[in-house]
């Protein structure tokens, strides 16, 4: 065995801001070509059969920009056990179709009640409450009909692994659940007697599910170890933490031009969150620990996991 170091890149954050950025690429194409209204369509989707504006709001809800962090989470994650960018995009394009339904669903006025997402209009304020109710549910069917499709792996025991596990992380037992309990909490008027176990418990649901299903997809895709799997999921597990401890952090210090959505919502509400219970200093102390066990998670991989690494440095320095 060579004892040869590879070589690191010159600039580590320029490698993976452009990794993050190709993907972003495949993943809108990919996307775009799902909910394309013309003809020619390569993929599973039958888009062009779609009423017109509620096709219009299933795109406004997943073309509207994002970085696409959670299929870069699957696309990488892949990539440990040799699985090509191109092979991971139907799981990394279904993971993000269910985040964009979540989004279009919370921003509702029954929910959140927001007006802008990304920079933009969410979905209920450019159409209707009603057709960003029904583009949240035709997105969430064209997630699984993605990861269905025999173009996202030719094993359909690996599909349908996939499917199961989408489906836990996305429903009652994950981010649905997570929203249940956030919004309960609301509804009782309890939130201030919220306690930290209760919210790093929905907030592992609502935020981190997702993010712990799109680190194990790669796996699943590329035939991983039962250890390596799990050294994934603890991955996941502390990197979704991290994302809501900055996520939490954002709302406060963040201004809604560069975050791209309303800002200092939870503090109007009164609400509890992980920086109002534990104070700004111990969160941002929480948020560097939690970084590092996040990398610490990834040792069993070695060098492979350097992009992995580089993706909790960016949860933890993100401005939006």
């Amino acid at each position: 065995m060579s004892n040869i170091n590879p070589v690191k890149p010159s600039n580590p954050k320029k490698s993976f801001e452009d990794a993050l950025s190709m993907t972003a690429h495949r993943v809108d194409d990919c996307l775009a070509n799902l909910l394309t209204t013309g003809e020619g369509s390569t993929d599973v989707s039958t888009a062009e059969r779609v009423p017109d504006r509620l096709l219009q709001a299933m795109r406004h809800a997943v073309l509207g920009g994002g970085k696409r962090f959670r299929p870069f989470l699957v696309e990488q994650s892949a990539a440990l056990f040799g699985v090509a960018p191109e092979r991971a995009l139907s799981a990394g394009g279904a993971v993000e179709l269910i985040h964009c339904y979540s989004l279009a669903h919370d921003d509702l006025p029954a929910m959140d009640n927001d007006d802008l997402r990304r920079g933009q209009p969410t979905v209920w304020r450019a159409f209707d409450d009603w057709t960003a109710i029904l583009a949240g549910d035709g997105l969430q069917a064209l997630a699984f009909e993605c990861l269905g499709a025999e173009r996202c792996h030719p094993d359909a025991g690996v599909r349908a692994e996939l499917t199961v596990m989408l489906a836990r992380a996305s429903g009652g037992l994950g981010m649905v659940g997570g929203q249940a309990l956030d919004l309960e909490a609301e509804r009782l008027g309890d939130g201030q007697a919220q306690t930290l176990d209760t919210i790093r418990h929905l907030q592992s649901m609502k935020t981190g599910a997702l993010i712990v299903f799109s680190c194990e997809a790669g796996a699943v895709l590329g035939g991983g170890s039962s250890a390596e799997r799990a050294a994934l999921r603890s991955y996941g597990e502390k990197l979704g933490y991290a994302f809501q401890i900055a996520d939490d952090l954002l709302d406060v210090e963040g201004d809604a031009a560069t975050v791209g959505k309303a800002v200092a919502k939870d503090a109007d509400a009164g609400k509890a969150t992980l920086v109002s219970l534990m104070g700004l200093d111990a969160a941002r102390s929480a948020l560097t620990r939690t970084r590092d066990e996040a990398i610490a998670a990834l040792d069993v991989f070695g060098g492979r996991g350097d992009m992995l690494r580089q993706a909790a440095d960016f949860v933890v320095d993100r401005r939006r």
